[in-house]
């Protein structure tokens, strides 16, 4: 069994230790985040239209989703959520009429890899 340099030792734990990183940054940049939400949250608004949210990365429409619910959990959108075709980081969904009070907007984001991400976060009616 041939001994392998210090030289070559070096450079094999360097070659490992590249590959791990660009295996894991791969994997990072296959998700989508959302960026920008409008209602934003904790932001407490005027009765808004629509709930908007901007993502770092295309979505793939089919799979993504956006709901708001009241205080008691009950939905509140009627319709399903859309992607822009001309943008489609941006996911939007129309809201009925709103009364004062707190709402959560819940989102699942799915990357047109095919990785899923999902959250939630709440705003205030005044």
């Amino acid at each position: 069994m041939k001994k392998q340099s210090k030289t070559g030792r070096w450079v094999t734990v360097k070659l490992a230790v590249l590959g791990t990183a660009l295996t894991f940054a791969g994997s990072a940049f296959a998700h989508v985040f959302p960026q920008k939400q409008e209602p934003g949250a904790g932001a407490t608004v005027a009765a808004p239209q629509a709930v908007t949210i901007t993502f770092d990365g295309p979505l793939e429409p089919a799979f993504s989703t956006l709901t708001v619910t009241d205080a008691r959990g009950k939905q509140v959108t009627q319709n399903k959520a859309s992607i822009d075709p001309r943008r489609p980081t941006v996911m939007s969904v129309a809201l009925p009429a709103l009364a004062n009070g707190r709402y959560t907007v819940h989102w699942a984001a799915v990357a047109t890899d095919g990785h899923r991400t999902h959250g939630d976060y709440a705003f205030n009616v005044k």
